[in-house]
């Protein structure tokens, strides 16, 4: 088979092809497989930034047809990802140019090589809203939210302590969720699935530590208990507690891996 990919290193992935996807999967299934896959090959390199290879290379790797690769390259576009260009062919962009926000990107980065740089980023970011959320949930949570949240600060204590690490991600989840929700900024709110993504990420990699910490778990049942109480400085302290143990976690980590 003959390639068309210009520059950049990995521009010869294509050529070892994997086995056929098209085994009677409908369409919407393999479309999705394909996102996945290119997604994935994009996010590790192996597809080089401003490389460029021709629609019949992936129907080729892939066995699956035109338009099942045309409606893969369609969605990848409009994460920023790539971009189909006349007389060239589809050229990977630069990840300054990706949506770094959409929640198959953060997934497909965190499996990635570089997941420690992108567990960085988003550890940072989430040290500077969650904290704001907090406080503002203090002063805005419904009623019913705050003691729904002092449950679920009671959940994962217990889940923590029972050494439970499906059940607690599970209420980890929730329990930040409910926090960005209840700050009553609808732009906080939109980032519960990062964050989701973020928890999940460490948790199926192996970056939480194996067993919680006590003072992690007690600064959960603070936030909630400040939140319940309508004190919006208490609220703050302790989830920026919170992401200061996770951003100390976190460094042991990425300090030891100064090339991601």
């Amino acid at each position: 088979m003959t390639h068309n990919v210009t520059t950049g290193p990995g521009a010869d992935s294509l050529v070892d092809s994997p086995p056929s996807l098209d085994d009677g999967t409908p369409s919407t299934s393999l479309h999705a497989r394909v996102v996945d896959l290119l997604g994935l090959a994009i996010c590790a390199g192996e597809l080089a930034s401003k490389s460029v290879f021709r629609i019949e290379e992936l129907e080729e790797r892939y066995g699956v047809s035109r338009s099942v690769v045309r409606e893969a390259i369609r969605v990848l576009a409009s994460m920023g990802m790539l971009a189909s260009r006349r007389r060239v062919g589809v050229q990977i962009l630069p990840a300054s140019a990706w949506n770094l926000y959409d929640p198959q990107v953060i997934r497909w980065r965190l499996a990635s090589p570089a997941r420690i740089a992108q567990l960085r980023s988003l550890t940072e970011l989430r040290t500077a809203i969650e904290p704001q959320a907090a406080r503002l949930a203090a002063i805005r949570a419904p009623l019913a939210d705050a003691s729904e949240l002092m449950g679920l600060a009671g959940k994962l204590w217990a889940a923590g302590q029972a050494d439970d690490p499906e059940a607690f991600l599970v209420l980890d989840i929730e329990f930040h969720r409910l926090v960005l929700a209840s700050s009553g900024n609808e732009m906080f709110a939109k980032l519960n699935t990062l964050v989701a993504e973020v928890l999940t990420g460490r948790t199926n990699y192996g970056l939480m530590p194996r067993h919680p910490h006590n003072e992690a778990l007690q600064l959960h049942v603070d936030v909630a208990s400040a939140i319940q109480r309508g004190n919006p400085e208490a609220a703050y302290e302790a989830m920026l507690g919170i992401m200061e143990r996770a951003f100390n976690e976190m460094s042991s980590i990425w300090d030891g891996n100064p090339t991601h």
